[in-house]
């Protein structure tokens, strides 16, 4: 019996690639700058397609697909609230962030930024900060982990163990290897891979189909049946419900592994190309994605017999299209897409772990004068240690913490996102005040989330966070020096302009 399968092909080449390019990384990498944030040296493309690829997960190419596939359009909020968002992050944040934390002891961290900032009770919000980080990306890489396991799951025939090491394995091994250069020289493969993937499956569906009018007439016959408005951003929502989806922009301001993308550019200048590329790249991957779901019911619509494709599950429906539209040579290429948003993400979010234990609590407090090559070796047995944590949560896939994802969104939204902005804006911004609105914001979002209130717990946690930060920092003064480093720094980020 021949069990040949071209996926198998194409999936082993990917792998081998991304380990090779994690070797190619390690001879690059010679001190902990290097291993954390690439040495600060990150050219325009390869920061926007990192920053890009590191955010969106295979939430990207299977959770939008097929939660617009379910209901229609009225789910597209969320890619406007995050284009929005990540628009204004970019133009508000990565220039004045890449010079602020050089100007504070060249930071690698956000934790460390913090500690320098402020100045005084910055220990404290190193701690908290590093705490925070610690907590919430473990359960951010168990569920990447799972969402690895159950990809290797639907597409070969393997148990959900085998599946979790096939997934994980490559990822853990190339940011153990190769560090930051090889999860951003990676990113900007799997960025590429991703938006080629996204492009190509809806001109694909949209060709089958035959046209626009034969996709508008599948998708009436589907409406009339379901009683649905497929096409309407406003049908079967509410205004609460838009501004609750529209909100996951908020937490664009306090993603670590996305500030971190803007700490490791080369220059300013190089930020706003940057931001032109990545900008461009986002807005078509996420049309791309609402695409297919949208040409997805239009397709399985009008051809019934094949909608066991999609095995009862929304989420497949990128996989199945491109299963049934794509020789299995091209499909093996394109579903490597999914591995490609899966690792992309998992391997930037085991690096912030590794630097916050290695740089924040290592260095910060057990080993000061520690040498490069010894916190280098730190930084990758951290790796190891954070991905086995997350390996055990994930062993369960049914596991309750790996629903947390979207409540870590915003808590690092709602507790980082206003103290990173006002940082950079606000000179008379105080220590007491930023850790006053990080405890207030991620309180509030708990607080909230355990209500069962209908509103996403980040708008909440925001506004919480940002009165609290003004309130507090006006009712006391800035520790001697930091408005003086912080117009140095301002000074600097307008001349770079």
């Amino acid at each position: 019996m021949n069990t040949f399968n071209p996926m198998y092909v194409t999936f082993a080449i990917y792998i081998v690639a991304v380990l090779l390019i994690g070797l190619a990384a390690y001879f690059s990498t010679r001190n902990f700058d290097d291993y954390i944030l690439g040495g600060r040296k990150m050219g325009s493309f390869v920061t926007a397609m990192s920053a890009g690829a590191s955010d969106m997960s295979g939430w990207l190419l299977m959770g939008l697909p097929g939660a617009i596939y379910a209901t229609g359009m009225s789910e597209a909020w969320i890619a406007i609230g995050l284009t929005v968002g990540a628009y204004l992050n970019w133009l508000l944040v990565s220039g004045r962030l890449r010079v602020h934390t050089e100007f504070n002891n060249n930071a690698l961290t956000l934790p460390d930024y913090f500690f320098h900032r402020f100045g005084a009770q910055g220990k404290a919000m190193k701690v908290i900060s590093a705490a925070i980080i610690l907590f919430f990306f473990t359960i951010y890489c168990a569920s990447g982990i799972v969402a690895g396991a159950r990809l290797f799951q639907s597409l070969f025939d393997v148990s959900y163990t085998q599946a979790m090491w096939l997934g994980a394995g490559a990822t853990i091994a190339y940011t153990f290897i190769g560090g930051f250069l090889a999860v951003s020289w990676t990113d900007t493969i799997q960025a590429t891979l991703m938006i080629f993937a996204l492009i190509l499956t809806p001109v694909m569906v949209y060709l089958a189909l035959g046209g626009a009018d034969e996709m508008r007439a599948a998708i009436r016959l589907v409406a009339e049946g379901s009683g649905k408005q497929y096409g309407s951003l406003l049908a079967g929502t509410t205004l609460m419900g838009i501004i609750s989806t529209a909100a996951w922009g908020l937490g664009y301001f306090g993603q670590p592994h996305i500030l971190a993308r803007f700490m490791a550019a080369e220059n300013v200048k190089s930020l706003v190309s940057a931001r032109r590329i990545g900008m461009t790249w986002m807005v078509l991957c996420l049309a791309g994605a609402c695409a297919v779901g949208y040409f997805g019911i239009a397709y399985f619509g009008g051809r019934p017999d094949q909608i066991d494709a999609l095995g009862g599950n929304n989420e497949r429906i990128f996989i199945a299209l491109t299963t049934l539209l794509f020789n299995p040579w091209v499909a093996g290429v394109i579903l490597s897409a999914i591995l490609a948003a899966v690792m992309s993400t998992l391997s930037c979010q085991l690096l912030v772990c590794s630097s916050a234990i290695t740089e924040d609590f290592y260095k910060g407090f057990l080993r000061p004068t520690a040498a490069q090559g010894e916190l280098v070796w730190i930084g990758r047995f951290m790796v190891l240690a954070v991905a086995v944590i997350a390996i055990i949560i994930a062993a369960d896939p049914e596991s309750k913490v790996l629903g947390l994802v979207s409540y870590a969104w915003a808590g690092f939204g709602a507790a980082f996102g206003p103290v990173v902005i006002l940082s950079v804006w606000w000179k008379r911004m105080t220590a007491a005040g930023a850790l006053a609105g990080m405890v207030a914001g991620a309180v509030t979002v708990v607080a909230w989330k355990a209500t069962g209130s209908s509103l996403y717990e980040i708008v909440p946690g925001f506004i919480a966070c940002t009165l609290a930060v003004v309130a507090v920092s006006l009712l006391g003064k800035p520790a001697a020096g930091v408005e003086a480093r912080f117009d140095e720094a301002d000074r600097a980020y307008r001349s770079l302009k």
